[in-house]
């Protein structure tokens, strides 16, 4: 199996009729598989999630009373 990466933007139009070619693709043939990953700085507040690096508050008010403290 190959692994290829493509970053493409689909806010152009160009971006949206490659995807569009590519789903209509992968619908006919089962050997394509898109996968959607997050970009680096989702991926990044995810594992500080994980790791527990995240102030939690029930509302922005009680945020800033955390963050001032």
């Amino acid at each position: 199996m190959t692994t290829l990466t493509l970053k493409i933007n689909d806010k152009t139009i160009a971006g949206k009729t490659f995807l569009a070619f590519l789903k209509t693709f992968v619908a006919k043939e089962k050997a394509v598989e898109i996968v959607k990953t997050p970009n680096a700085g989702l991926q990044e507040s995810i594992a500080d999630y994980k790791a527990g690096r995240v102030i939690k508050a029930k509302n922005a008010t009680e945020l800033i009373k955390k963050l001032r403290a």
